[in-house]
């Protein structure tokens, strides 16, 4: 049986650096806002055969800074820029049939400042209204539990790791923006919202035997109990986990460019909930009910 909760102080090193490292990125860096948050254009062309890409981003800074230029398939290009008045539009895609050739527009799209604004706020509002709804729930799921863990701990300690797998991704994603140039958008909040659901489930799973091993085992030291859980449930959260992770792993490698960061925050993002719900979640139940111990 492995003794997880013996050596909780490393886990929790572990986490805290991952942490830190991710809050400081946010601090310095920040997030690199997409399309959807900031505004701007966003058009879609197709050519009869694979375009060359640089060429097409070299065309398009002629006119407009600071665009992004991206594969969407095999012949397919996704332009994302500023918002563009119609002679620079009409400019960028003169350029680009005199360097490519003949293209088809398949999409253009015109996100104003005001539908943006009201987007980042509703990203915001999804994440916390998400996160007290977990919080609730779990209270009250666990509602008979009374003694020595009560239910609203089952409730916060859910929260503290699914703050410690947001902050991971977020920071990743602050480094991948700053020297990377990649936005988030709101395919990045939905992953965020799916990253958050799959941690707490598995949390969930833990805590649920947790909860049965202190009516089962009464009377055992509470490290014991939620060690024994642990163990209990250890093999079934890699096997879930894994299982995600390679289909992540295979979409990450062969999926398409446009969803391919949207993947990559899954993959992320199901890692640190994994880890998180094994050995922060549980352990940090123990850690807490002693700390209380002590200080009554």
């Amino acid at each position: 049986m492995l003794n997880i909760i013996k050596h909780y102080k490393f886990w929790f090193s572990v986490s805290a650096v991952l942490f830190i490292a991710g809050v400081i990125s946010l601090s310095i860096f920040g997030l690199r806002p997409g399309l959807d948050f900031t505004g701007g254009s966003l058009a879609q062309i197709s050519f009869k055969s694979q375009p060359n890409v640089q060429e097409i981003k070299n065309e398009v800074s002629k006119v407009v800074e600071n665009a992004a230029v991206q594969t969407a398939g095999e012949n397919d290009v996704i332009i994302k820029t500023k918002a563009l008045e119609k002679d620079q539009l009409d400019k960028i895609y003169a350029g680009i049939k005199a360097s490519q050739g003949e293209f088809t527009e398949k999409s253009y799209n015109l996100i104003g400042p005001l539908v943006s604004k009201e987007l980042v706020w509703k990203a915001i509002w999804q994440l916390i209204l998400v996160s007290l709804g977990i919080v609730f729930y779990i209270a009250y799921a666990f509602r008979k539990i009374t003694k020595p863990i009560t239910s609203w701990k089952f409730g916060w300690a859910a929260i503290i790791a699914l703050l410690h797998d947001l902050v991971i991704v977020l920071g990743l994603f602050s480094i991948l923006g700053h020297f990377a140039h990649v936005e988030v958008d709101t395919m990045f909040v939905t992953a965020l919202l799916t990253v958050l659901g799959f941690s707490v489930h598995d949390t969930i799973v833990v805590f649920d035997r947790i909860r049965e091993n202190l009516r089962t085992e009464a009377g055992q030291p509470i490290e014991q109990i939620v060690n024994h859980s642990i163990n209990q449930t250890i093999v079934r959260s890699l096997n879930t986990s894994l299982t995600v992770l390679f289909v992540l792993l295979s979409l990450l490698l062969f999926g398409g460019a446009t969803i391919k960061y949207f993947v990559l925050a899954l993959f992320v993002g199901v890692i640190a909930g994994t880890y998180s719900s094994i050995f922060i979640a549980s352990p940090l139940l123990v850690v807490w009910e002693k700390w209380q111990h002590r200080r009554a």
